[in-house]
């Protein structure tokens, strides 16, 4: 079982968790890998949590990751970070968009942000924290910011620069393949020089 590679994405509704997943998959079947995707949402409409887990290796059984089973844990916004920490392995890593979404119960004043998150889980966790969002925003479209963690994160995968390029330009609309391959390679310099 231990040939087995978990990954899982998590986000906000809206942040473009599917076309991650959809990108990562392609990446990984192109590879030669057998993979299972599960998505998981929180509340459906934009702002809840979304989780999506990406397992793969020689042959699969089930798409769900385990508490303390994941090789890497991609997070689009700070708190998706904190709140799924115990689904990473001991000597797995954290990817983190650095960036704030406030939740429902943030906004209504129910609950306060948490301060010092990607100190927090720099003490126990490897964590790779990137702004994303700013770099999709001086790119000139922040929609991609998902393709720029997906630069960053590629860095810390074993598969081939071309291989993601490749399933980026098949994956993605046919009108914002530049766009998104330019978040990608901003995102493999990125995570290139952590």
């Amino acid at each position: 079982m231990s040939d087995v590679k978990n990954i899982m994405i998590v986000g906000v509704g809206g942040q473009g968790t599917l076309l991650t997943s959809r990108i990562l998959g392609g990446v990984i079947t192109t590879a030669g890998f057998d993979v299972k995707l599960s998505e998981v949402h929180g509340m459906a409409q934009r702002g809840g949590s979304v989780v999506t887990f990406v397992r793969y290796g020689k042959k699969v059984a089930e798409p769900i990751v385990e508490e303390g089973q994941a090789d890497v844990l991609i997070a689009f916004e700070r708190l998706e970070a904190l709140r799924y920490k115990h689904f990473l392995k001991k000597d797995g890593v954290i990817i983190v968009n650095d960036q704030r979404i406030d939740p429902m119960s943030v906004v209504t004043g129910a609950a306060e942000y948490p301060e010092g998150i990607i100190e927090a889980l720099k003490e126990k966790h490897k964590v790779i924290a990137c702004d994303a969002m700013g770099e999709a925003k001086l790119l000139g479209n922040p929609k991609v910011f998902n393709v720029v963690i997906i630069g960053v994160a590629a860095r810390q995968m074993s598969f081939e620069k071309n291989e993601w390029i490749n399933v980026i330009e098949k994956t993605v609309p046919a009108k914002t393949i530049d766009i998104n391959l330019t978040a990608f390679e901003k995102g493999w310099e990125i995570g290139g020089t952590i």
